[in-house]
């Protein structure tokens, strides 16, 4: 499963992007229908985000995802229900976002063998704390040849990163300001700074840039000091739900242009 994220870590001529979803939004039954669509628009890593009643990480629009998910009937069985064929949609990448609570209210190990049985290559849970990952989770995700993602910011300790970046987690989360996502990129010589700084780290671990990716500039900012963007809250904005496949279609080209055909 890993060979998935591998492969996307060792083209180093484009510029990568990865795309997150609310499942169940903007109707239950979308999900497999913008899967389908972010596969056709070639996007390299895709993150399905499970809904959850109190998300405080995430800014109004993830938020509001959530909600109307969970107003529509999403919950993890019917998640996993509809991620059976995951493996016919895609061969990108795919993983799953949302927290600890809902992980351990299903089940850790049930959770992951499901995981595992649709083809989910990780796991992204910002609220997971090292010490209960190192004791509890980890055993259980390698089990599954399942990943984890940490969450990195601005704030925290070299010690920390270094212990991150250990965890071979398929690439790290670097999280690009201290608030909540869909902040704004703006002109920033802190985010700047703090990219060049965790570049100089030279980390084994890939790393992807997420909160305030809105456009191709600042996409084509983070790759040049990261290994990839994260758009989360700009897609759920710009889906129609009465034309989603084109929406989706339209956003991606927009995000990231096609990358120039290799001579055969």
């Amino acid at each position: 499963m890993t060979n998935r994220i591998e492969q996307i870590f060792q083209e180093k001529d484009r510029e990568k992007l990865t795309i997150y979803f609310t499942a169940g939004h903007p109707k239950l039954e979308d999900t497999t229908i913008i899967l389908k669509a972010l596969d056709k628009a070639d996007v390299d890593i895709i993150e399905i985000g499970m809904p959850y009643s109190d998300p405080l990480a995430d800014g109004p629009t993830i938020q509001q995802s959530s909600m109307k998910a969970l107003a529509n009937g999403m919950n993890l069985d019917k998640l996993f229900e509809q991620l059976a064929d995951l493996r016919k949609l895609t061969d990108k990448p795919v993983f799953i976002m949302g927290y600890c609570n809902n992980v351990l209210k299903y089940g850790t190990e049930k959770f992951c063998k499901r995981c595992a049985e649709v083809g989910i290559d990780g796991l992204i849970l910002p609220d997971m704390p090292m010490h209960e990952f190192k004791l509890q989770f980890k055993p259980i995700f390698e089990k599954y040849k399942l990943k984890n993602v940490f969450l990195i910011t601005p704030k925290t300790s070299e010690e920390r990163i270094r212990e991150v970046d250990a965890q071979e987690g398929g690439f790290i989360y670097m999280v690009s300001s201290s608030s909540t996502t869909g902040g704004s990129w703006g002109d920033s010589p802190e985010r700047l700074d703090y990219l060049k700084r965790i570049q100089k780290m030279n980390l084994k671990t890939p790393r992807m840039v997420g909160f305030g990716i809105s456009d191709h500039e600042a996409l084509s900012m983070v790759n040049q000091y990261a290994d990839g963007g994260i758009i989360g809250s700009a897609f759920i904005k710009a889906l129609d739900e009465n034309d989603l496949e084109r929406s989706v279609e339209r956003f991606i080209g927009k995000i990231k242009p096609p990358s120039p055909k290799k001579a055969p």
